[in-house]
């Protein structure tokens, strides 16, 4: 069996990691996964045959002369060990976030702000899991001087897993919602299983990056003792915080300097996420000059908060992932956006478990609320919001709801189209 010590020295020696054979490059190393409906054990001779150095295998029947397959116990677990073995290696700050809701784009802003002064890397789309944040880890390489790991769950003790691999030394939690309940059992579970980065912070004498206006953020970092700093923003007593102004079309901030700072993401929940990036950039020496610039310039890509142009339609994106703290928060803003009219396209939420029905329930009675010139549900579980919306659109599937806005054309309307991930709700966009 190779240790991870040997496995770390084939490691310096490979451009990257992949497990992926469609993602090979030359010189790297591949490590081979087991999933419930594959092995790719039986890959690594492909791997090897388009590139690769090393290929870490945990099948012996696999293993052929010649030095190149590396025979682990367990694939998944050497892959963790070598990227921990490596963490402990850098000596570089790791900013590790989680949090219900606004991860991805907090990461990036954060990036953003950071990579103004520092060298950054920040976790890639969504390696956020038990594999992604050790392909994060292992992609840190000795040119950058700032990493920012994004972390994300479904249960609990994965924070605690993921923590133990990418070693924050700085962290914060966007917020603690109503997301994967059926995993962690519940809001309280949520609660927990998103409270093992601030365990880890407290047990290693982190800092930590608290909203100082969420009471049960604030509750959770006084439950816990050990913290090398802690340090608020959004703080309601503090008037040196960066200050909403609006939040629709787009939220616009003004700086504690009085400067306007307009960005291209809408809403309040948006701009807890700018306020997360400006801290950490305050903190780290990025001037507010350098920050507000980052902040001002990011403009999301990847479905989360998008705004489209469509003809004479505006269409609000947000379509990689709902739960039903982000989806009120979501249709909360747009109640308030100024348009001609405004029309609503919503997908199923996932992972609720028993609570799915009663949450998709009190969604309806939420969008019932709304006033809306159109309501469109689409997916199995968004019939249990028609009890409040008798005038609304249902369709227990995308084909027909694809068909439906075809035959419906629509001029001058902004749209908030969202759902979860499962749902790929962005698909409705070009029938627009």
């Amino acid at each position: 069996m190779t240790s991870t010590t040997d496995l770390y020295a084939k490691y310096l020696q490979c451009s990257g990691v992949s497990t992926d054979t469609r993602q090979i490059t030359p010189g790297c190393l591949f490590v081979a996964l087991k999933g419930p409906l594959f092995d790719a054990n039986t890959f690594a001779a492909e791997a090897l045959s388009k590139g690769a150095r090393y290929v870490v295998v945990d099948d012996p029947a696999v293993v052929q002369p010649g030095g190149q397959y590396l025979l682990v116990a367990d694939g998944l677990t050497a892959l963790q060990d070598l990227a921990r073995h490596h963490r402990q290696t850098l000596r570089i700050p790791v900013v590790g976030l989680t949090g219900s809701n606004g991860k991805t784009t907090t990461k990036e802003l954060i990036a953003s702000v950071l990579s103004q002064r520092y060298v950054t890397y920040a976790t890639r789309g969504n390696f956020n899991n038990h594999i992604g944040v050790p392909l994060t880890v292992l992609a840190i390489t000795e040119q950058y001087e700032m990493a920012v790991v994004e972390m994300g769950a479904n249960h609990q003790r994965e924070i605690a897993l993921l923590s133990s691999i990418c070693q924050p030394t700085h962290g914060l939690i966007t917020n603690v919602g109503k997301a994967h309940l059926e995993g962690f059992g519940g809001i309280e579970g949520v609660r927990k299983g998103k409270g093992e980065l601030y365990d880890f912070l407290a047990q290693s004498g982190g800092t930590l990056f608290v909203n100082a206006s969420d009471p049960t953020l604030m509750d959770m970092q006084q439950e816990r003792q050990g913290f090398g700093a802690m340090v608020p923003y959004l703080d309601p007593s503090d008037p040196t915080q960066p200050q909403l102004l609006e939040e629709s079309p787009v939220a616009v901030y003004q700086t504690p300097e009085g400067q306007t700072i307009r960005t291209h993401m809408p809403g309040r929940y948006n701009f807890m996420n700018m306020a997360a990036a400006l801290a950490i950039g305050q903190y780290f020496g990025v001037t507010a000059e350098e920050a507000n610039h980052a902040v001002a310039g990011y403009n999301p890509t990847n479905n989360r908060s998008q705004v489209v142009a469509r003809g004479t339609n505006t269409v609000l994106l947000d379509a990689y992932n709902a739960n039903p703290s982000s989806m009120a928060a979501a249709i909360t803003q747009f109640m308030q956006q100024p348009a001609e009219r405004k029309m609503v396209i919503l997908g199923d939420m996932y992972e609720l478990g028993e609570e799915s029905a009663a949450e998709h329930a009190a969604l309806g009675k939420l969008i019932a609320s709304g006033n809306f010139d159109t309501v469109i549900l689409a997916g199995q579980d968004m019939k249990y919001a028609l009890e409040y919306l008798p005038k609304a659109y249902y369709f227990p599937d995308k084909f027909s709801l694809h068909n439906w806005i075809a035959d419906h054309p629509m001029q001058n309307t902004y749209i908030l189209i969202k759902g979860s991930r499962g749902m790929g709700l962005e698909s409705v966009v070009p029938f627009i």
